[in-house]
């Protein structure tokens, strides 16, 4: 089980990005990697929830604290074009 000082850091690394835009690069299953944008939208107690850039239709997703710890997401900070944190 995953330490729960480990999550919790890494809920507040997020919330004090709450509003940023973001990278998320996820594995897509047989070897695929999926990178999507988007703005950090709001933490919840065991969840965090990324509103993705796209035409049309807004897209939320939400993923686990977990997620990060076990690095099925890797979630970066973007300011401009430039990363600037990698949360973990």
């Amino acid at each position: 089980m995953a330490d729960k000082s480990a999550l919790n850091e890494i809920k507040k690394q997020l919330e004090s990005h709450v509003g940023s835009r973001v990278r998320l690069k996820t594995n897509g299953g047989r070897k695929k990697t999926i990178i999507r944008e988007g703005l950090l939208e709001k933490t919840y107690p065991s969840i965090f929830i990324v509103v993705l850039d796209g035409q049309g239709a807004t897209r939320r997703v939400s993923y686990s604290y977990s997620d990060i710890l076990t690095d099925t997401v890797e979630l970066t900070v973007m300011d401009g074009n430039k990363k600037i944190h990698c949360v973990q």
